[in-house]
């Protein structure tokens, strides 16, 4: 096993490598800078610059070196945890993202939890029930859940909550409590706030889930293995969880890994529609703007989720399944 790890994380560091590489030519590829962008602004307003005081800027922002420069520069300094100078808000990058980052990963992995133990018990229970009530009323709303846009869902249920319970819904905190310590009154707050976004974004892959559930789940009942555990007097509750949710649960462990990024990037329309502070609006904003360093910051968390992911899926596969050999692959 150990083996089998230190393979994985030699295979994850070459491609974080590549991704990084990659990923900011393509943020550097499109013409302009955030130089001109903020020129534009001063000219928009009204105001001039001469040439003197935009060579400063261009030295002051550090566009006007070479794109080699600029990554390496960038990505020695990730190496030692110095992520870099957010041209836009002239901040340190990890002053930027930390806070908003450990929401991300918060409020993901509650996603996360929340779309696995909702899909597996509505797929049990469709697998099981099938052709029953409320079989047919969770397929109605898996379809729902699978068409309908995260944003428009976010804004229904924005007005839903506002207009039935009066709850102030935009963050993840009403107001009053934004600048305050975190106490017992702010983390219920935060409890009346956090679950909005959680089902918003949890919606669609809580519907996909539940269906690969159930499809898996059926499947594995008529095995002969099942059969012949009934007829042994297993315990139904026995057979089905202990046996049959085993194997039926292997495509869901695979996407696993895969489940993490997507949720975070998922969060980006809803972070905007519902103002969250999370890296998803800021990583829209670092790229509209050419923010490089902060784009290309938020861009390499992004793929740390992924690859972690992705070797918790594997471990966590070889666990529930006894024939994967962790030596192999």
């Amino acid at each position: 096993m150990t083996g089998y790890i230190l393979r994985r994380l030699g295979y994850m560091a070459i491609l974080i490598v590549l991704v990084a590489v990659v990923g900011f030519i393509i943020i550097e590829l499109p013409p302009g800078s955030y130089l001109e962008v903020e020129l534009d602004r001063i000219r928009a307003l009204g105001g001039d610059i001469n040439q003197a005081m935009i060579d400063a800027l261009k030295q002051q922002y550090g566009v006007d070196q070479p794109l080699h420069i600029r990554f390496w520069k960038w990505l020695s300094g990730f190496v030692r945890g110095d992520f870099g100078l957010s041209f836009e808000y002239w901040t340190p990058v990890s002053k930027l993202i930390w806070l908003r980052l450990w929401y991300t990963i918060f409020t993901s992995l509650l996603t996360l939890v929340f779309q696995w133990v909702v899909a597996i018990f509505i797929g049990v229970y469709s697998a099981t029930h099938r052709y029953s009530p409320l079989d047919y009323l969770f397929t109605v709303l898996q379809f729902i859940g699978l068409s309908v846009p995260a944003f428009l869902l976010a804004l229904l249920l924005m007005v839903v909550v506002h207009r039935t319970l009066g709850w102030h819904v935009s963050g993840f905190n009403s107001p009053e409590f934004q600048d305050l310590p975190w106490n017992w009154a702010k983390i219920v707050d935060f409890a009346k706030h956090v679950w909005l976004p959680i089902v918003v974004v949890g919606a669609n892959g809580t519907a996909w889930l539940s269906r690969v559930m159930r499809a898996n789940l059926l499947d594995v009942l008529n095995m002969q293995y099942v059969q012949t555990a009934r007829s042994k007097g297993v315990k139904e509750n026995v057979v089905i969880w202990k046996h049959a949710v085993r194997n039926a649960i292997h495509p869901l462990i695979m996407v696993l890994g895969a489940s993490l990024p997507a949720i975070i990037s998922g969060q980006l329309i809803v972070g905007v529609v519902l103002n969250l502070p999370t890296v998803g609006p800021l990583y829209f904003r670092a790229l509209m703007n050419q923010d490089m360093y902060l784009a290309a910051s938020i861009l390499m968390f992004l793929t740390f989720a992924l690859l972690i992911g992705n070797l918790l899926a594997d471990i966590l596969l070889a666990i529930v399944d006894p024939r994967i050999r962790l030596g192999e692959g």
